[in-house]
């Protein structure tokens, strides 16, 4: 039904998209070129800019990185794999598997990003396994659910604004999660991405001649060989007391964090699927063996995080992210200035892709003209957060822990994706202009 459009897109997307690594060199010249022509920077002090800041996103960079390693280790343990494999059984045809698992990576990136980063990945390698479908659009459905995390319950700029002391309590207060994430408009949002996003997922599924197979056999997890320890240096490699000695220390951790009433965060799910590898894989050499695979597909993070924090330097340190906040933000008034808030913090994605980052550039700007024209603040916020989860549909940085788990390049997803951000694009414009 969709595929009149996501076709062309698709073929276009397959031509001229080029690998992540080189999309993040053409962002760095496209951010630097701008900071020279539009703000005065001298090339030489853009230059400085971004070498300055090129290490700045090395913590997130590896907090990154250990959502694949310990993601997929966790998902190549035997209790694990039966799990989603009876889960999966669940789906009878390739549209019932893209719907399952379109569903089920919403629900969990509502939850929490990194999670739903993650499960959604693991799922569509175990649906594929068992239903022939094709195996892009799979992924790219798994992706797709990512669209809610900002408005969900681990979005980080309605959290911030939410707690005592943030940066700009003297122009906005606290802003209750109940004006945010739990508003009338915020829920009836992912309500309705929530209906949208697997239909429009089962709806691009393409004939037959154009479809994109994978071979089960290569998604197959190698149990591991049973190895006779012969030297002290094996047995203990080889030793179930040692993994369940740590693992028993990080579960009882993991019991004391949770029942102090803490949520999850990033370090929190890391945490959780390392300590569950260790458990379930039984000792550090079937541990160490996965490791050896899951590392593999983590090249892209590695690389390019780094170009990302250089790039994000230019951009607020030349001034240039202000600039095209304050340019979008003058065309408002009190009714759309949430709507001018959404296109500005989608453009300012591309080069800032951080929810909190992006919040600490744009916030300054957007909340004073919210502040002048008697807009609704809590409206205003939770615009620039959608702005920021919108344009990731399109934007490699946050698909690279997702491609690493699947095996596929970006290109091979963004076709797809391109769909849903023009439609989802005209969702939230909708949401936060009328509701």
């Amino acid at each position: 039904m969709l595929n009149f459009l996501s076709r062309p897109m698709v073929r276009i997307v397959d031509r001229y998209l080029p690998d992540p690594f080189v999309f993040v060199l053409i962002l760095t010249l496209i951010a630097g070129l701008a900071a020279v022509l539009t703000q005065g920077s001298a090339p030489l002090d853009v230059v400085g800019m971004w070498g300055d800041g090129f290490w700045g996103l090395l913590s997130f960079s590896m907090q990154m990185l250990l959502v694949l390693v310990t993601g997929y280790m966790m998902a190549s343990t035997p209790l694990v794999r039966r799990g989603l494999s009876a889960l999966a059984g669940m789906a009878n045809s390739p549209g019932s598997a893209i719907l399952w698992v379109s569903f089920v990576s919403l629900a969990a990136s509502w939850v929490n990003w990194g999670f739903g980063l993650v499960v959604g990945a693991l799922f569509a390698r175990e649906l594929a396994r068992t239903i022939r479908v094709d195996y892009r659009l799979l992924v790219a459905s798994a992706y797709s659910g990512f669209i809610v995390w900002h408005g969900g319950l681990a979005g980080s700029i309605p959290l911030s604004v939410a707690t005592e002391g943030h940066p700009f309590t003297d122009i906005t207060g606290i802003i209750p999660t109940s004006e945010t994430i739990f508003s009338t408009f915020n829920l009836a949002i992912v309500v309705a991405l929530f209906i949208v996003v697997p239909f429009v997922n089962r709806a691009m599924m393409p004939r037959e001649e154009d479809a994109v197979y994978v071979d089960p056999a290569l998604l197959a997890e190698d149990d591991d060989a049973k190895v006779e320890s012969t030297t002290p240096a094996e047995r203990m490699e080889n030793s179930y007391v040692l993994s369940m000695l740590i693992g028993a220390a990080g579960a009882a951790w993991l019991i004391q964090y949770f029942m102090a009433g803490n949520g999850l965060s990033l370090n929190v799910i890391n945490f959780l699927f390392l300590t569950l590898a260790i458990l379930l894989h039984g000792t550090p050499r079937h541990l160490l063996n996965s490791l050896n695979e899951a590392v593999k597909g983590g090249a892209g993070i590695v690389i390019q995080f780094p170009f990302y924090a250089g790039i994000m330097a230019i951009m607020v340190q030349s001034g240039l992210a202000v600039s095209i906040s304050n340019g979008l933000v003058s065309l408002a008034t009190d009714v759309s200035l949430p709507f001018w808030s959404f296109l500005s913090a989608g453009i300012v994605n591309f080069f800032v892709p951080s929810g909190g980052g992006q919040w600490a550039v744009q916030a300054p700007v957007i909340l004073p003209a919210a502040q002048a024209l008697g807009a609704d603040l809590a409206r205003t916020t939770m615009a620039v957060a959608w702005g920021d989860a919108w344009t990731n549909m399109v934007q490699p940085f946050w698909a690279l822990p997702i491609l690493g788990i699947a095996g596929l390049r970006a290109k091979d997803i963004m076709g797809f994706c391109v769909v849903h951000l023009i439609l989802s694009g005209i969702i939230i414009a909708v949401g936060l202009t009328f509701i």
